[in-house]
């Protein structure tokens, strides 16, 4: 069944990459997260394809897609719609925003004020969102990707640790290496190229795969490594705080998913280093500075040694 996924998920990942160059593994984390059924921030100056990256993973997976620019007078209804009121029929009718699609990229979302940041935080817990006292069920599957620019930035405002933490992963994109950035130069447009993406996926097939990931198989020897990991980060003073009972489950399910994605039936201790920063890093803050995430992993996976 691992190694059926990884037949049907390779040409999704191989698409994409043809499209954003040498970023292969950004690509395989944000296909794990969307198979773990999580939600995706990726945190990144301008212009390194992050909006193309959003809109790739909808193409080649066949989702509907919508997406929302954030900025500092957007108001929660624009992003889950309003209630108008019909004079034919005498009545309020809800009209859905941009929220009701499979796959949502929340452009620039700390651009836009706490309040219309938190419009989406029963969305992608719930699954759900509540208008005029009436609850409204979201597509399935539903998967927000969320770009944010860096803080030193001028008009952000810092997502809370709460709307930090509905993220499963945080992903950074990078620069291009000279070679590739000439490619980009040189090549044909990035638009054009997402124009002719086709489905790799079906809907219905991408709710099979993220059952499948749920299912997949964790020794108890595994779950000793997660909660060790997860105990250093509470014991060892080197965090304000350290990893609460839902990063703890998001590991495990977002490892879960990086192994289904390379064919296995069951996690190995390497799935979970592959995944650990990506679903940690937005959810410690080191009391000392930690350097880049490459540090912060050395930090983790030399303190906590494989059972």
């Amino acid at each position: 069944m691992s190694a059926e996924a990884r037949r049907v998920l390779d040409p999704a990942i191989a698409a994409l990459n043809a499209v954003i160059l040498g970023k292969d593994l950004q690509m395989r984390l944000a296909v794990s997260c969307l198979l773990a059924r999580g939600h995706l921030l990726i945190e990144d100056v301008p212009g390194v394809g992050k909006t193309t990256l959003a809109h790739g993973l909808a193409r080649v997976l066949g989702l509907s897609y919508t997406r929302v620019q954030f900025t500092s007078d957007l108001l929660p209804a624009d992003i889950i719609g309003v209630s108008v009121y019909e004079r034919g029929s005498g009545k309020f009718e809800f009209h859905r925003g941009p929220l009701f699609a499979q796959l949502l990229l929340a452009d620039e979302i700390n651009r836009a004020t706490p309040k219309a940041q938190s419009a989406l935080l029963e969305a992608m817990e719930e699954r759900q969102v509540t208008a005029d006292g009436t609850t409204y069920p979201l597509p399935d599957p539903f998967f927000v990707v969320a770009t944010q620019n860096p803080s030193y930035q001028l008009g952000t405002f810092p997502l809370p640790e709460s709307e930090l933490d509905r993220f499963l992963m945080r992903i950074e994109l990078g620069y291009p290496v000279p070679s590739l950035e000439r490619e980009l130069l040189t090549g044909r447009d990035r638009r054009e190229l997402l124009a002719g993406l086709n489905p790799v996926l079906s809907p219905a097939r991408l709710i099979e795969l993220q059952r499948q990931v749920s299912s997949l198989h964790v020794a108890p020897a595994l779950l000793d490594y997660v909660q060790a990991l997860v105990r250093h980060t509470r014991e060892s003073g080197r965090f304000a705080t350290g990893l609460s009972p839902r990063a703890a489950i998001s590991l495990v399910r977002a490892a879960q998913a990086w192994a289904l994605l390379h064919g296995r039936s069951g996690v190995l201790p390497e799935d979970v280093q592959a995944v650990l920063i990506p679903v940690a890093g937005h959810r410690l803050e080191p009391r000392e500075a930690a350097g880049d995430a490459r540090d912060l992993h050395r930090l983790l996976t030399q303190a906590v040694p494989v059972p």
